[in-house]
């Protein structure tokens, strides 16, 4: 077994990922979180993830922290990991995933406040479904849940826990009034997630203005 770990490999990766969202426009303000699964010899380090409060336009990857299986920095560090760092390691622990994206698009923001809790957002039609591992046609229909936001995260993180999907696809979550979360086997599947996501949040915001069939 290859036991070698590069924590830099992971801050980098994460770095970019900040940045490449900073620029189109996905993390206003210091807001948005990113994380990446970390090996297990690598433990008690659990995952990496963006530190809190800082503007990602220009994210270091000095900026990113290696926390534990309760989203508790390790080894001394200093650095503040995200405010939202429980709701990663939720994630990880009830999806099996690889990564986590949180971005504060403006679609994202403003439908997932029209949107009911107990319908959430139903996708179907869209040749870019296909985007979603798993997803071979677009005659199907991808659900994105829709949560109310909370600042008690370690309760938000138990309430979602036991109301994501478990017997259909599930790549995401919106928070009400908030943002969007996605994750995948790895960075490069969550990526391709999120710009799925986002742009099909975009075309469900222009169907609502203008009324185009959504499935035309």
């Amino acid at each position: 077994m290859d036991d070698t770990y590069d924590f830099k490999v992971f801050a980098d990766q994460l770095a970019d990922i900040a940045q490449w969202a900073s620029r189109k426009g996905w993390a206003p303000a210091t807001s948005t979180n990113y994380s990446v699964r970390l090996p297990e010899h690598a433990a008690p380090a659990f995952c990496a993830i963006t530190s809190s409060g800082v503007d990602k336009e220009g994210f270091d990857p000095a900026q990113v922290l290696a926390v534990d299986r309760i989203g508790v920095p390790v080894n001394g560090c200093t650095l503040k990991p995200s405010a939202e760092t429980l709701l990663h390691v939720m994630l990880y622990h009830a999806m099996g995933t690889g990564a986590v994206l949180h971005t504060h698009s403006l679609a994202a923001a403003l439908l997932s406040r029209s949107a009911g809790e107990c319908d959430g957002l139903k996708f179907s039609g869209w040749e870019l479904l296909k985007g979603f591992d798993g997803v071979e046609t677009h005659d199907c229909e991808v659900v994105l849940p829709v949560f109310p936001n909370s600042q008690d995260i370690p309760a938000l993180a138990a309430h979602i826990e036991t109301r994501l999907p478990r017997t259909q696809p599930c790549y995401g979550f919106l928070l009400a009034g908030h943002g969007l979360y996605v994750w995948g086997k790895d960075i490069a599947t969550a990526k391709r997630h999120l710009e799925v996501f986002e742009f099909l949040l975009q075309c469900e915001r222009e169907v609502r203005s203008h009324g185009y069939p959504a499935n035309a």
